[in-house]
């Protein structure tokens, strides 16, 4: 090989060996750049924005809920959850009643006892829950509590709402925490055994129960001369009822001009016939007959008797003539039928269309 030859091979490797520096220079460049950009690409994938929800005006609205809206949230009244008051986390102010005590006195009725203190007889029993519904059964030297005002007085039981014991009266719970000596501020939480006065309610009232026999009729008043059809006329020619059945009126009361001939509403026999004293309504003229099988029938506030105890009497016969004696708040006859000493509702046994007058 000659020396310009060598030479120009020589040339030619170190031209090679250049340009395969500078393709080495530029692939490590090329490997740098590429190795920042996916280091940029992992680095802002490490912090992930948190979706902004898109609530709407009308949503934010509804999410707030005024202080006045307070107000009308529903109170849960719900018993089972209702604690006994402890007296170490709430105090609750206790009824404050001055009742005055009466001792019964030889010759005293319902009637006198309550017109002395101004209430109404079923008051007393509104007082004293002991005593017995049967006038004549009240007892000389018997202690009565005499509430001030026309009630009941109701001993709480534990667990017990205002609500209930208004409901139980069909009283209004405002009557019974307005009256002031009950004491009663919200919550109006009761304390078991303590005795509120509940205004304008009734327990019931005092009656009175005719004799079972008269002279003739036999021991216990079994053996009766005549027994009853079992059905029943009405007593006078009227039908304008005034007032009705009802727990605390027993009877009808039907309104005709004083002195109207009153009749017999079944065969019976007489087992009363005078002035009724000493009884709840103050009957007044009273006449009773006991028709035999059960039943027995009132005619009440009458202007003069024409039968006498012990006297037999047909249905549809004249025994008497209506008023406006005893307590009576003008001419009518109060009208009763019992059976077995249970006061029903005459309207059951009468027939025929009535007026209603109240």
């Amino acid at each position: 090989m000659s020396e310009k030859e060598g030479f120009g091979l020589r040339v030619l490797r170190y031209v090679a060996l250049g340009l395969m520096a500078v393709l080495v220079v530029l692939g490590l460049q090329w490997a740098l750049a590429g190795g920042r950009q996916v280091e940029t690409a992992v680095s802002s994938t490490d912090v992930i924005p948190s979706p902004t929800p898109d609530f709407s005006q009308a949503d934010i609205s509804s999410a707030v809920v005024s202080s006045d809206s307070f107000t009308e949230l529903p109170i849960i009244n719900d018993t089972s959850l209702m604690p006994v008051p402890n007296p170490h986390t709430y105090q609750a102010k206790l009824p404050q009643h001055n009742f005055q005590i009466y001792k019964v006195k030889r010759g005293d009725t319902p009637n006198l006892i309550a017109a002395q203190f101004g209430i109404s007889p079923e008051t007393l029993l509104g007082g004293n829950p002991w005593l017995s519904q049967e006038s004549s059964e009240l007892q000389t030297g018997s202690e009565l509590v005499i509430l001030p005002v026309d009630g009941v007085l109701h001993t709480v039981k534990p667990g017990e709402r205002l609500e209930d014991i208004a409901a139980q009266y069909d009283v209004p719970v405002e009557d019974i925490i307005a009256y002031a000596p009950n004491n009663l501020e919200f919550p109006y939480r009761l304390v078991p055994e303590t005795q509120l006065l509940i205004p304008g309610a009734k327990i019931g009232q005092f009656y009175w129960t005719a004799p079972k026999s008269v002279a003739g009729t036999g021991a216990g008043g079994q053996n009766w001369a005549v027994v009853g059809t079992g059905t029943f006329i009405w007593p006078v020619n009227g039908r304008c009822i005034t007032n009705y059945h009802w727990y605390g009126h027993p009877a009808i009361d039907i309104a005709v001009p004083e002195g109207t001939p009153v009749y017999a509403s079944d065969r019976g026999t007489v087992t009363y016939a005078s002035w009724a004293a000493g009884t709840y309504y103050d009957y007044g003229n009273l006449i009773v007959i006991n028709h035999g099988n059960g039943f027995e029938t009132f005619y009440a506030h009458l202007s003069s008797i024409g039968v006498y105890p012990g006297q037999t009497v047909e249905q549809g016969e004249w025994i008497g003539a209506t008023g406006n004696t005893g307590r009576s708040s003008g001419p009518h006859i109060h009208f009763e039928i019992r059976i077995n000493d249970y006061r029903d509702d005459p309207l059951f046994y009468l027939s025929g269309p009535t007026q209603n007058c109240t």
